[in-house]
């Protein structure tokens, strides 16, 4: 099943969330490489779901937004 542009964002900002996690995690324990990695991750993740958003933000009339 096809997911909507709402949920693949939503997806997005959930996935970037837990690297974010995964990623201070990694950095308390020592492991900065993975830290470093997730990080990355992260923030690939934050910038898609942001760019998802404002399509659908431009999508949405503006008597919907409020």
């Amino acid at each position: 099943m096809l997911q909507t542009n709402n949920d693949y964002a939503a997806d997005l900002h959930v996935n970037a969330a837990h690297a974010h996690t995964a990623a201070a995690a990694a950095h308390h324990r020592g492991d900065y490489e993975a830290a470093e990695e997730l990080s990355a991750r992260a923030q690939e993740y934050s910038a898609e779901a942001a760019e998802r958003s404002q399509a659908i933000a431009r999508q949405t009339p503006q008597q919907a937004r409020a």
